[in-house]
């Protein structure tokens, strides 16, 4: 594998636009498969583990522009990238246009578009302006797009990331002004900011938000397996479908299969040892990945484990963990137990 490169070191590169994503999409008779920003989780061994199984496109965890831009550790820690890590959109909490653009244009040579965060419900993003208080500053928004337009020009892809109001006129009349603004296409989580995610997705309301724009949409929300993607794809008449908890716990779920396979498992493995990843994160997306094949005991122990030598060596003692270059590694679908005295 690649090793990990970082911003300060990496050269530019050709643009793969989304939006011929979507076009290549449409052609095979399908929506577009993208795994979505999530906060900490969606980082480079994430990313490229998910490209192994049926995604189109993919995105980094949301990362707050200014400090992007006035802070280099920020940088550091939050974006990484290499080589194989395309087609590739970065996701900036924002609501100043100065400071987007100038975050866009530090990281525009490494990604192939940007989306502007307006769906964050947490409360310490909505106190500062940004997430899902966007949903009620249309004008703002508006500004930030043509903003990084002017200052990165008309081919850089804009995405937003959206909720909805409770009065989906709210919506539908946010959606066409951003729209007008020269977004190029928006992603519609089917849910307004108070609600749970236990609570269904309204499909309707995505629906009525597609059939308002001309430019491409993006379902997100409730997409668990390949069946749902495809049929909330035909319902809504999506043009692309996004999953970010779904695909969390079962990386594979945009090729087919309904839970996580053994494979990625070992594939994650890899991906983390050879880019790096903080041994809290790996040791959540093992826990994630593996908790439909663990009793409540063996969850409770492995989550005890320390270090990430401790995770290899607890599963290592439990189940065939092939490395790099052994027979059938990345390969083996199912897992296969070993018995213990």
């Amino acid at each position: 594998m690649d090793s990990e490169i970082n911003i300060k070191s990496f050269s530019s590169r050709n643009i793969d636009h989304p939006l011929k994503l979507f076009s290549m999409a449409k052609c095979e008779k399908r929506p577009l498969y993208i795994s979505g920003p999530m906060v900490r989780y969606s980082k480079l061994p994430f990313r490229s583990l998910v490209r192994n199984y049926g995604v189109d496109l993919t995105y980094t965890p949301m990362m707050v522009a200014k400090e992007f831009v006035f802070h280099s550790n920020a940088r550091y820690y939050d974006f990484s990238t290499n080589l194989n890590d395309r087609p590739l959109v970065s996701q900036f909490a924002s609501n100043d246009p100065i400071i987007l653009g100038r975050a866009v244009e530090m990281i525009s040579n490494y990604v192939d578009g940007i989306s502007l965060n307006c769906g964050c419900p947490q409360s310490w993003a909505c106190q500062e302006g940004l997430g899902a208080h966007l949903m009620h500053d249309a004008q703002n928004v508006c500004e930030m797009i043509r903003a990084v337009k002017e200052r990165c020009g008309r081919q850089m892809c804009i995405e937003v990331k959206i909720r909805i109001h409770s009065d989906l006129r709210k919506t539908v009349d946010w959606a066409q002004k951003v729209q007008a603004a020269g977004v190029d296409y928006m992603v519609v989580h089917g849910r307004r900011r108070n609600q749970r995610s236990s609570e269904p997705v309204n499909l309707d309301a995505i629906k009525l938000i597609k059939e308002s724009l001309s430019i491409p949409v993006v379902a997100n929300g409730d997409v668990f397996t390949l069946s749902d993607a495809n049929s909330i794809a035909k319902y809504t008449n999506a043009n692309g479908i996004m999953s970010s908890r779904g695909i969390l716990s079962n990386p594979a779920l945009f090729s087919g299969f309904d839970t996580c396979p053994w494979s990625a498992i070992e594939r994650f493995i890899e991906y983390s040892l050879s880019y790096g990843l903080n041994f809290h994160l790996f040791q959540q997306h093992i826990l994630k990945m593996m908790r439909k094949i663990l009793n409540k005991k063996e969850i409770f122990d492995l989550s005890k484990q320390i270090g990430i030598v401790g995770i290899l060596d607890w599963i290592d003692e439990r189940f065939i963990l092939r490395r790099p270059g052994e027979p059938g590694f990345g390969n083996v679908h199912i897992y296969e137990k070993k018995y213990i005295m």
